[in-house]
């Protein structure tokens, strides 16, 4: 029995032995193992990059990213960041070889105390490993490795780019990779500028991005902040007075919070129409992890000018009775000389709906499309002050008689007038004199690329545009004839500077100087005495021009309208056409937001104005007829109550009227060659300059007046 026992013991031992010895071999072979695996490891790689937009003036204003994170080299991070980083992170950073032994020896003992792992002795080295090549579980198998990687990386890069690579790879919470993302998203800045409390506020949530998260435990975070600069006061990295300093500093900038960038709480449509146009063009891998470089023609300012514009005249209008509740609004401002767009709204709110309405939708422009049938008419050698008549009759189209109806219409009208009361007969009759074919090939020379219709209604805008195209359009006129396509991208780059892509667009001439310059005098006076009359009363003073567009059944309101150096459209409708509201005509619903914004975008610009072309000439004309004014038109010829019909107006030189105005031309007057008793002379004919008013004196039903033809001459006719 005893024997058995004993050869029991000894059996039992053995295989403890040799357990034990395996499991040594094991361990060894293990270790081994990881540090053969290192070798293969220790790679500082390349993460995800976060693509930055920026505004025209190369301030960066979006970001695209998978992971927000955007790399940058140490001498553009704020040496108050590394210290802090270094103060509670790793003090001993620069004087180890990877690991701490003496941090380590305190994280054990730690450990030991509590009976569970709760530090780790991580130096950055190692925590750098980790982010790089290994997950974020605690085992030994992983703590091995993770040591073994870190003294890989310090034989095979300096301290330097290790603490690079850190501080553009660690997580600082709210979605924020990285110290660069993390200083724009937390304080709206960049890296370099960072402050000592808000290095102090990065460097505390590097432990636990969320359980010192500012928004989330902003007690918590203010500690562990405070804590890191009586380290930094500690280590010498800080004075006292600059301890005392940063630790009264309150814990963020709150106007900054939870923003990627400091003008992100603007620009949202911006922002979207950009990453499509980007997207389609580079795919959405290179947009959202290529960490690259757009530059646009962005305002922050306008955008948001805009953006409130639009949000306020739709809760105006949807306040008023009979108003439609789910209105929207869209704006574009642009610069007509470069093409590039400064503001962009594609609707009241993009939280709601992202749907760009100013580039995606396509509505009827009403009567705003009508200065693209005139811009033809003039181009074909019409003038401002060329008459339409017979305005009354209908016009043949493929479907019978037709006669638009409208506001105020008459017989005949100049183009200058049937402008400035958007006649719609006179632009029915006009579209018919130019030809469908030519109205449509200067639409598209003008920039607009939607399909039109060639049908007559098109004189009154039936044909669905954009607003961006139709904003575009009118910037021809402003830009003298030359077309610049409208466009929010400048260039792209890539994270090192290199050209990936730029807009090369260059200026096309559309249309005539002459042609944009009368275009341009007609549609001022839209605005100073036509249907735009309420953008003066809204507060818009400076010169400017534009036309008014209001479709069927008040389903649509537009104005474009422009001054030298911007041309803003806007629009306003809802998604499924009907009516706005009661008469809801564009001078009450878009002028007003217009005048708004564009009294807020120019408020800097000087009153400066269009100069007439070298081939158009100013010719003094009759209202009525369109002929060259006489004395007659001026002042009548016996009606004390007549009113003048004289007025100013601009034709393409060898365009210009030059018969005298017939409606007024001098009368047939009585040949004098003597008084016959009972009465005067009936043959006709023209009073000799010598005659005078004293010698028909008492002649008998007869008197003289003083009338100075149109060659000057003066004579004496009898009345």
């Amino acid at each position: 029995m005893r024997r058995a026992m004993l050869i029991g013991t000894t059996a039992l031992m053995s295989v403890v032995m040799w357990a034990t010895a395996a499991i040594a071999l094991r361990t060894a072979w293990g270790v081994a193992g990881e540090v053969a695996h290192a070798a293969t490891l220790a790679e500082i790689g390349t993460h995800p990059q976060a693509t930055v937009v920026y505004d025209r003036y190369d301030r960066a204003a979006f970001t695209f990213f998978f992971e927000q994170r955007i790399d940058v080299p140490l001498d553009r991070v704020s040496p108050h960041m590394v210290q802090a980083l270094l103060a509670v992170e790793d003090r001993r950073f620069f004087s180890h070889n990877g690991l701490d032994p003496l941090r380590i020896a305190k994280a054990a003992w730690r450990n030991w105390r509590v009976g569970r792992i709760v530090e780790g002795g991580s130096t950055i080295t190692q925590q750098l490993a980790r982010l790089e090549q290994l997950t974020p579980e605690r085992t030994i198998s992983r703590k091995l490795r993770e040591a073994a990687i870190a003294v890989r990386l310090e034989e095979r890069y300096s301290k330097e780019q290790i603490l690079l690579a850190y501080l553009n790879a660690v997580y600082f919470g709210d979605g924020y990779y990285g110290v660069e993302a993390a200083s724009r998203g937390y304080f709206g800045k960049p890296a370099s500028e960072l402050l000592p409390h808000e290095g102090a506020l990065l460097a505390a949530l590097v432990r636990s991005p969320s359980g010192y998260s500012p928004s989330g435990a902003p007690r918590r975070a203010l500690a562990r902040r405070n804590l890191v600069l009586r380290l930094m006061q500690k280590t010498g990295r800080l004075s006292d007075a600059e301890y005392r300093a940063a630790i009264a500093m309150p814990l963020r900038a709150a106007s900054n919070t939870g923003r990627m960038l400091a003008t992100a709480s603007c620009g949202g449509y911006f922002q979207e129409e950009v990453r499509r146009q980007v997207v389609a063009r580079l795919g959405v891998q290179q947009v959202m992890k290529g960490g690259l470089r757009v530059y646009t023609g962005y305002d922050p300012q306008m955008q948001c000018a805009a953006e409130q514009t639009i949000a306020r005249r739709v809760a105006q209008i949807s306040k008023t009775r009979k108003a439609a509740r789910d209105l929207q609004g869209s704006l574009v401002a642009l610069d007509p000389i470069s093409g590039e767009v400064r503001a962009l709204v594609g609707g009241r709110d993009f939280a709601a709906s992202s749907y760009i309405r100013a580039t995606q939708a396509r509505r009827q422009a009403g009567s705003a499309f009508k200065p693209i049938i005139y811009a033809a008419a003039l181009e074909r050698g019409m003038a401002p002050g060329s008459m339409l008549h017979h305005l009354d009759e209908p016009i043949m189209t493929d479907s019978g008689p037709w006669l638009p109806g409208g506001e105020h219409e008459e017989s005949e009208y100049t183009l200058r007038t049937a402008l400035k009361i958007s006649s719609n007969r006179a632009a029915a009759q006009l579209l018919q004199q130019v030809g469908y074919s030519q109205a449509t090939y200067y639409a598209q020379r003008l920039g607009i690329a939607s399909q039109l219709p060639a049908v007559a209604s098109l004189a009154l805008g039936t044909g669905g545009v954009t607003l961006l195209e139709l904003t575009g359009a009118y910037g021809v006129f402003a830009n003298r004839g030359m077309a610049m396509p409208p466009h929010l991208i400048v260039r792209v780059t890539d994270a090192q500077g290199q050209a990936i892509f730029a807009d090369t667009s260059q200026p096309r001439q559309a249309v005539t100087p002459a042609t944009a310059y009368l275009m341009t005098s007609m549609l001022a006076d839209v605005i100073a005495s036509g249907t735009a009359t309420g953008a003066r009363s809204a507060g818009f003073k400076l010169p400017a021009a534009g036309k008014t567009g209001t479709t069927d059944n008040y389903a649509d309101a537009w104005f474009i309208g422009y001054t030298p150096h911007l041309v803003t459209g806007v629009w306003f409708g809802m998604d499924t056409p009907a009516p706005i509201m009661s008469r809801g005509f564009a001078a009450v619903v878009a002028v007003p937001a217009w005048a708004e914004f564009m009294a807020k975008a120019t408020a800097g610009d000087s009153a400066d104005w269009f100069t007439a072309p070298p081939d158009v000439q100013k010719v003094t004309i009759c209202r009525l007829s369109g002929q060259l004014a006489t004395e007659g038109c001026r002042h009548g010829w016996s009606d004390p109550a007549f009113v003048s019909t004289v007025y100013d107006d601009y034709f393409p030189y060898g365009s210009a009227p030059t018969m005298p105005c017939e409606k007024h031309a001098v009368p047939t007057i009585p040949a004098f060659n003597g008084i016959a008793d009972g009465g005067p002379v009936s043959q006709p004919g023209i009073a000799p300059a010598s005659y005078t008013p004293a010698a028909y004196a008492g002649s008998t039903g007869s008197r003289l007046q003083k009338v100075v033809g149109a060659d000057g001459r003066v004579v004496w006719v009898v009345r």
